[in-house]
This record gives C-alpha cells, structure tokens and sequence, in this order.
C-alpha cells in the first residue's frame, strides 16, 4: 500500500512540474507575440527585417534593421547581409519606406512612440549601401501628432 502512496505523489509531482513550464512556455510566448517584428521587401530586391529586442520590455530597450539579400524567393532571409541594433525609448509604432535625403533610394523609416505621459515620437532612417545599413538620421522629442517622416526631410539626413 506504501509503494502505491508513494507513487501517486510522484505522479502529482510529475503532473505539477509539468503544469509549471507549460505556463512559463506560453507565457513566453505571450510575451514574444507582443514585441514588434516587421518584414519588408525593398525595390532593391533585398529583404529587411525590424524586431524589438528580445525579453526586452515593451517600453525600452531596442530594436534591430537586418537585410538579407532576398535572392531566394523561397527564403527570403536565408542569406544575412549586415545589421544594425539601435536603442529606443518606447515601442517601435511602425516602419515605412521614404526618401528622405532626396537621393532618389528610399530609406528605412523606424518610428517609436515614447510610453506614458506625452506620447512623443522619436524617428530614425537607415540607408542601405550595398550590403550594410548606415543610420542616416535620427530625430527625438517629437509632439505625438508630428509627422516625422517630414520632420526627418527637413533636417536633410543631420541627426539631432
């Protein structure tokens, strides 16, 4: 009757620990859903990818731009090219394509709204030069209704 007991609560334990990183795995994975991740082809034929760090809060921490060479059409980002990780105070809104140097080549356009009180934005344009990503310009401490692909236009690639 003892050897029985005893494997019951082994098999509770079992069932319980279990139970544990069950949770942990879906709150991960909550959490993973939550974070920005954005894949895009440029007219170059090259293929970009913007993604809030990982495990980072929603609030803080970064974000990286990635380029793949897209040569695949099957995998378009088998074939990593370079990157860049930035800083962000906020979370990452949205990203759009947009001349801003007026060279003719559009720019990848990262636009973070700030969390909590005034909601202000920050925008930051990466260039492609081949096979690498160059920041172009960077512009903080927007008002929340600005438009910061114009307010990036205006600076004419000057960080500030």
């Amino acid at each position: 009757m003892r050897t029985k007991q005893l494997g019951h609560r082994k098999m509770k334990t079992n069932t319980a620990v279990l139970g544990i990183l069950l949770i942990s795995a879906v709150s991960l994975a909550a959490a993973e859903s939550d974070r920005f991740v954005q894949k895009m082809k440029l007219a170059s034929g090259q293929t970009a990818v913007v993604a809030e760090g990982d495990f980072e809060p929603r609030s803080t921490g970064s974000f990286s731009v990635r380029l793949y060479s897209g040569e695949n059409p099957h995998f378009h980002t088998d074939d990593f090219l370079g990157g860049v990780i930035h800083q962000r105070d906020g979370s990452v809104e949205k990203v759009v394509l947009a001349d801003v140097d007026g060279d003719g080549l559009e720019e990848i356009v990262v636009i973070v709204r700030s969390i909590g009180t005034g909601s202000y934005l920050s925008v930051h344009a990466f260039a492609i030069d081949k096979k690498r990503l160059v920041l172009q310009a960077s512009v903080a401490d927007l008002a929340r209704d600005a438009d910061p692909v114009s307010t990036l236009k205006k600076t004419k690639g000057k960080s500030r």
